[in-house]
């Protein structure tokens, strides 16, 4: 392989990395109005971590009106859900060291930003995941499906 050659893929490489890089990560927002502006989170395969970002463009704070996000098996979504009410805001409405939960964010209130990474190693092919609102109640609308793809 000559220099040109050479070259010409490690300028590929550069300009292929942050494309890549873009598809390991969805921005979601919420409202006071109880709702998510995503129904789906798409995650590549190829993906070693994932990142979700979660705003709240609204104004309430997050004892009133906070949320967060909440990836588990589909079949665990309302179970976990139900356990978020007693576990409390101190504990961002997660039951504390709860094995189905796969990834979570913090709670937030207005104006407020958080995220959080996990390993898509913890995904599998064939399985039905879903993420939601934990805060109490708010899974009833605040909820897409993820899937990995």
């Amino acid at each position: 392989m000559n220099t040109k050659h050479i070259n010409s893929l490690v300028f590929l490489a550069v300009i292929a990395g942050p494309v890549a890089a873009q598809d390991c990560k969805v921005t979601i927002d919420s409202t006071d109005a109880m709702r998510f502006d995503k129904n789906e989170i798409v995650i590549d395969k190829t993906c070693k971590e994932f990142t979700i970002d979660l705003t709240h463009s609204g104004k309430l704070a997050k004892n009133v009106m906070g949320h967060n996000v909440v990836i588990t098996k589909e079949e665990d979504a309302k179970a976990v859900a139900n356990d978020a009410i007693t576990a409390g805001l101190d504990n961002q409405y997660i039951k504390p060291n709860d094995e189905r939960v796969i990834a979570a964010t913090d709670i937030i209130g207005g104006g407020e930003k958080t995220s959080v990474s996990f390993s898509v190693d913890k995904l599998k092919d064939g399985q039905q995941y879903a993420f939601f609102c934990s805060f109490p109640g708010h899974i009833a609308l605040m909820k897409g499906n993820v899937t990995l793809k």
